[in-house]
């Protein structure tokens, strides 16, 4: 059996702490424009390209039939500027309160070391437009102090971005992984265990750190749900050939 060469980490909510800022702040948007919409709807759904997400609302609140599972299927350009519009005010929310409160969730930054330790390479993605993950990045340097190898947002992939598959695949082309029986995708929302499993990923793990609960992650594709990142190396040394 390979070994994992690769895991693809999400950000917020599970390598950075949020307080479900990300949640809280697409709703306010959504509530800035009159969009009906709660902030269950949006812990349910974070993790996703933001844009398509308010068209996907967008369309929902005018009595269109759709499910999450299909998000980047829809294509509603009846909504996009509307969608374009509550967008730019949440980036606005999202991007200030990166650049004053961002910190790494217990244990992330010792668990990317591990990984480097033991032959693993470490990508982060995310549903974050590139602003966004621009200033989480200049505010942790994670780049810069080697702890990770590649960081991808939705702009990566020309906007598509989860539950497609293309962000993980991106990764393992841009850093030489040639089998997704290499990969790990790890993240704490519906999207990411979507991703992992529309990628082929032989670990799709959920994780209980962010905004949604283990009952929750449970409905989706999953190979494991672990408690937080920090769990991740016991996980790879009981479950995987990495040992």
């Amino acid at each position: 059996m390979q070994k994992i060469s690769l895991v693809v980490f999400d950000l917020s909510g599970t390598t950075v702490s949020d307080d479900n800022a990300v949640a809280k702040c697409l709703y306010e948007g959504a509530r800035y424009f009159g969009l009906n919409a709660t902030i269950e709807d949006f812990e349910k759904t974070i993790g996703t390209n933001k844009i398509k997400l308010y068209e996907f609302m967008i369309a929902r609140d005018n009595g269109v039939d759709v499910l999450i599972e299909n998000l980047e299927r829809y294509h509603f350009p009846e909504y996009h500027e509307k969608a374009l519009t509550v967008f730019d005010h949440y980036s606005k929310l999202m991007v200030d309160y990166y650049r004053n409160e961002v910190k790494p969730m217990p244990g992330a930054e010792e668990t990317f070391e591990w990984c480097h330790q033991n032959g693993i390479k470490v990508a982060t993605d995310t549903g974050f437009h590139r602003d966004v993950n621009t200033a989480i990045m200049e505010g942790l340097h994670w780049r810069e102090r080697g702890l990770i190898d590649l960081s991808l947002d939705v702009e990566s992939t020309g906007g598509v971005g989860r539950p497609a598959p293309y962000l993980i695949h991106q990764a393992m082309f841009s850093l030489g992984i040639q089998s997704v029986h290499e990969v790990i995708k790890i993240g704490d929302t519906p999207a990411d265990l979507l991703s992992g499993f529309n990628a082929g990923c032989r670990g799709n793990i959920g994780v209980l750190s962010g905004a949604n609960n283990r009952e929750t992650l449970s409905r989706y594709p999953h190979t494991h749900i672990i408690q937080d990142v920090a769990h991740l190396p016991a996980t790879i040394l009981a479950d995987f050939s990495n040992a």
